[in-house]
């Protein structure tokens, strides 16, 4: 026991950041513990001090990468249910209406908003593009057009419609 006091003493700054303070009293944590024991055992060589030091620093270098990337993981997280929610705050106030409406200029202006909110849907550049050449605006169809078809390429009736429209110009 006397031994455990001096070596506890000689290497407080190194088991200092091995230990912890739980109510004024030093705790020794699960790292501290394996590595007093092997330090103990092994007769408190340098050797195994450093290369243990070594694997905790290792450890803890690795332990921060992962917090990052669950960090970074949680934000993209929340920037996904944010899309995902103003997506369909897009289909039902402005989408939806735009299908529905028999007034083209109504019809343009609720696709507009909607892809103000919801820039991604392939389907609402396609049917803001439809009512852009229907109203012989086909500068401004062809250009939704080529954004349905820069966010699904495989898009087979945005293709068509484009093709239609740069014949018609």
């Amino acid at each position: 026991m006397r031994f455990f006091g001096y070596a506890l003493r000689t290497l407080r700054g190194f088991f200092t950041s091995l230990c912890f303070v739980q109510n004024d009293t030093w705790k020794i944590g699960a790292a501290g513990t394996s590595l007093l024991l092997s330090c103990l055992s092994a007769g408190c060589s340098s050797e195994v001090l450093e290369k243990q030091a070594e694997q905790l620093r290792r450890q803890e270098i690795e332990l921060a990468r992962q917090r990052k990337e669950i960090d970074e993981l949680l934000v993209g997280q929340k920037i996904q249910e944010q899309r995902a929610r103003d997506c369909n705050l897009a289909f039902r106030e402005y989408f939806e209406k735009a299908k529905m409406s028999s007034d083209r200029e109504q019809a343009i202006a609720l696709y507009r908003k909607g892809l103000a909110i919801c820039p991604d849907d392939d389907v609402a550049h396609y049917e803001l593009g439809k009512a852009f050449a229907e109203q012989g605006s086909y500068l401004e169809a062809e250009k939704e057009f080529e954004a349905a078809l820069k966010i699904n390429p495989h898009f087979v009736d945005a293709k068509k419609q484009l093709d239609a429209v740069r014949k018609n110009r």
